[in-house]
Formats: C-alpha cells, sequence, structure tokens
C-alpha cells in the first residue's frame, strides 16, 4: 500500500504561490469536504477558491454550503443549555433582547477588567433590553479550574456579576458546547474558527442571529455603540 504522503500534500504547499507544483495531484487535497470542480461556481452553489498551483481549478465545497444553510435556519433562541447551578434554561426565554455571550475565566490577565464593564454594561442597559450570558472555560491555560460554585461565588461576590453564569463548557475541540458549534458556525473564518482565548464576544440581535464577533483583547466598553444600536433597531 501506498503511504499516506502518496496521496496527500501538506495545507501550506496549497498556498504558497512561490513554489508552484505542476506534479500535485489537484484531487489529492486533505481536506475531504472540499471538491475540485472546472466548471464556475457562484457562492449560492458553495464557495469557489481559485488553486494557486493549479490556477485551471476551483476548490468548491457543498458541504459547506449545505451547513451554513442549516445554521442559517436556526438561532440562538434554539438552544438549551445549562446555568451554573445544573437547571436547564431555553434561551428563547432572550427572545426580543440583545446578548453578548462570553467565555469568562477567573485567573486569566483579562478577567478584572472584563468582568467589570461587562457588570457596568448590564446595570446600564438591562432594563433596555440587554443581556450578557457568560459560559466559564477552563480550555485556556487552565485559568478556569474551579467548580461551579466556586465560579459563581467569585464572579457575583469579587465583580458583583448580576448576568446569568453558565456551567463550564468546551468552546473548542471534540466536546465543543453546541451553542458554541452554532456561535462558530455563523461567524467563523476560512474553514471554521477557533476560540482564541478567554472572554471572545457574540454580540447577538434580538432575532437570534450573530451579528458580530470580537476578538478577547476587545474590550466591553469598545462594543458598547454597536450594543446601543440593537438595542434601538
Amino acid at each position: 500500500m501506498a503511504s499516506s504522503s502518496s496521496y496527500y500534500s501538506p495545507f501550506s504547499a496549497l498556498f504558497d504561490v512561490s513554489k508552484p507544483n505542476p506534479s500535485l495531484n489537484p484531487a489529492a487535497f486533505l481536506v475531504p469536504s472540499l471538491k475540485f470542480s472546472t466548471a464556475i461556481s457562484n457562492f449560492a452553489n458553495g464557495f469557489s477558491l481559485k488553486s494557486p498551483i493549479n490556477p485551471g481549478f476551483l476548490f468548491k465545497s457543498r458541504t459547506f454550503n449545505v451547513q451554513a444553510r442549516a445554521a442559517a435556519e436556526k438561532t440562538v433562541h434554539d438552544f438549551t443549555v445549562k446555568d451554573i447551578d445544573g437547571n436547564d434554561v431555553s434561551l428563547n426565554k432572550y427572545k426580543g433582547k440583545v446578548m453578548l455571550i462570553v467565555n469568562v475565566a477567573s485567573r486569566c490577565g483579562l478577567t478584572s477588567s472584563n468582568y467589570s464593564e461587562l457588570s457596568h454594561l448590564y446595570e446600564k442597559y438591562k432594563s433596555q433590553g440587554f443581556e450578557i450570558l457568560a459560559f466559564p472555560c477552563n480550555q485556556f491555560g487552565g485559568q478556569e479550574p474551579g467548580s461551579n460554585p466556586e465560579i459563581k461565588q467569585f464572579a457575583c461576590t469579587r465583580f458583583k456579576a448580576e448576568f446569568p453564569i453558565f456551567d463550564k463548557v468546551d468552546v473548542n475541540g471534540p466536546s465543543t458546547a453546541p451553542i458554541y458549534q452554532f456561535l462558530k458556525s455563523n461567524a467563523g473564518g476560512f474553514l471554521g474558527d477557533l476560540i482564541k482565548w478567554n472572554f471572545e464576544k457574540f454580540l447577538i440581535d434580538k432575532k437570534g442571529k450573530v451579528v458580530e464577533r470580537y476578538p478577547p483583547t476587545t474590550s466591553p466598553f469598545q462594543i458598547e455603540k454597536d450594543i446601543k444600536k440593537l438595542l434601538a433597531a
């Protein structure tokens, strides 16, 4: 049997235009959901990318399009999650409200500023229909190691957080929580996008659609103008 190296080329090689490889078999591509096609395709039938190594071919993904359409039919309101006390919470209860969903951690360098600013925004806009949904996660540097009761006590005692805090979840990897699979599929990069670190943020409109995604280094106060626009819509 031929070795796997005879069938596959490194992912990076496909995009290295400085080293054309005419011997590369265009059908041998590491990502199985991407198919090659010599026909011109519009975006409605799945995304198409011209190969920098084999210009006569287009990368085309029907799988991506099917998944994108299915995701577009769903909203955040279709999910049920567990709160910090282990109770089921249907996110349908937030229909008609603007939400900011954040993966939080208690021992991160971003913890103090983010919790403080999140609490300030929640206090300022909650009466106008604004909600913050905090999901503890221990996947980044092990910076949320505590139990749910410990996390709850930390957030509510030290930062006086009044916004809802939910069960600790995974936001990347094979055990990613369904709500985060949905968020990333609706606001991801090429071939999906990993959550980069603690305190990445997703802004959700009143209809439960993902409107914007912000990196961990974007402070809650920087998002305030976007929150106000959605509240006024």
